[in-house]
């Protein structure tokens, strides 16, 4: 492919990428995929231009553009040297007097006075930054300082005494610990996460939005005879948990749920468990290092159903803690509302119950809980707290 033709695929791809966000569709990185699929002619080097200029085009975006064409004109006011494409066979048409071009930007306008006052804007390029590939030993099974040497370039996580750190863009499905069960890929903020649930052994756990399960693998192993129950209510997200936990060698029980019926599904399990994690749905604010469209996705309308659904499910998960059990309460946000605001109003409703320090010192204060951001920790923005239910 010549340059201007690599271009002309990225604005193509921009506009699957915008019409996605619009209507909630597949990720960025899969339409990339699909894209190469259908063109078999272009090669990796093409393959690899063309992502590089989709996601340089995304990251510098903070509103969702009117089109691919849009959010690539804006990417030239920074790269003059593209503009010479526009117009050379298989390029992009000519450019046209008084075009749209996309605004650069970290965060939506309308989302600035969502997010948490802890996070300045001197933070907001950290937001966007190449996030590097973050790995969970499974402590069940082996120690970080045994596969420490196994991975080239590596480094051990700062605050999680479970996390090696790779490079960006390090692929490691391929690698005998990985293959094995040794390893699983999880930020070192979702790590905390399951940190701050300090399982112990012999513990009553359930997993209420596991989704994948990546916290249900990180608490199993931590706690190997704890009982692990992962419930979630999208059928395809938690199908992939018994793999991964026949993989890792963890007893873990996977369990459909079907909303509005969960406390009904989960009676028997009603003021049994010593630790119910709700890790729940949100805006996603804090993974746009990693999923940089998601700002393009996220409207007004769709955070006050999140929100709503955070409440409900914090108020299920409060039933099935048993007297002297804790509930850890979770978002990868930076929105206050999410976070800070969330606790605060559950404790408005449940005023007996009592906030819990965590076992780590990463993070900031943020109301009830601690607020974890890329800036600040290096970490994926996580808002996370520990409130413990009365005997």
């Amino acid at each position: 492919m010549t340059p201007a033709a690599r271009l002309q695929a990225a604005i193509e791809i921009l506009d699957e990428v915008v019409a996605s966000a619009r209507e909630d569709g597949p990720p960025a990185d899969a339409i990339v995929t699909r894209y190469f699929k259908e063109r078999r002619y272009a090669g990796s080097k093409d393959r690899r231009a063309v992502r590089e200029l989709v996601f340089r085009a995304i990251r510098r975006t903070a509103e969702r553009p009117s089109s691919g064409r849009a959010a690539i004109l804006g990417l030239v006011d920074e790269e003059p040297a593209l503009l010479e494409l526009f117009g050379e066979p298989r390029g992009p048409a000519p450019l046209g007097d008084g075009e749209e071009r996309a605004a650069a930007g970290a965060v939506p306008e309308w989302l600035v006075p969502e997010l948490s006052p802890l996070v300045g804007q001197y933070e907001w390029p950290a937001l966007l930054e190449r996030a590097p590939v973050d790995l969970r030993v499974n402590v069940a099974r082996t120690s970080r300082n045994e596969l420490l040497p196994e991975f080239p370039n590596a480094t051990a996580t700062p605050t999680s005494p479970w996390g090696i750190r790779l490079p960006a863009d390090s692929r490691i499905d391929d690698h005998p610990a990985f293959r094995a069960g040794l390893v699983e890929v999880q930020d070192e903020g979702s790590q905390l996460i399951a940190l701050a649930c300090e399982p112990n052994d012999g513990d009553r756990i359930i997993d209420l939005c596991a989704g994948a399960g990546g916290k249900s693998l990180a608490l199993a192993g931590a706690a190997p005879t704890a009982r692990v129950l992962a419930t979630d209510a999208n059928r395809m997200r938690l199908s992939k948990l018994p793999q991964r936990a026949e993989r890792a060698g963890a007893a873990i029980e996977a369990r459909l749920l079907n909303p509005p019926n969960e406390l009904a599904e989960l009676a028997h399990e009603r003021a049994g468990a010593d630790l119910v994690l709700v890790d729940a749905p949100c805006s996603g604010s804090g993974t746009w290092r990693r999923n940089p469209e998601g700002r393009w996705r996220l409207t007004p309308e769709r955070l006050d159903r999140l929100v709503k659904v955070q409440t409900r499910l914090l108020d299920i998960g409060a039933e099935l803690v048993r007297p002297g059990g804790r509930l850890v309460y979770a978002v990868c946000s930076l929105l206050s509302r999410e976070g800070a605001g969330q606790t605060s109003d559950f404790l408005s409703r449940h005023s007996s119950w009592n906030v819990q320090e965590m076992p780590f010192a990463a993070g900031r204060s943020d109301g009830a809980g601690r607020l974890l951001t890329p800036a600040h920790d290096g970490t994926d923005g996580f808002f996370v707290a520990r409130l413990g239910r009365p005997c």
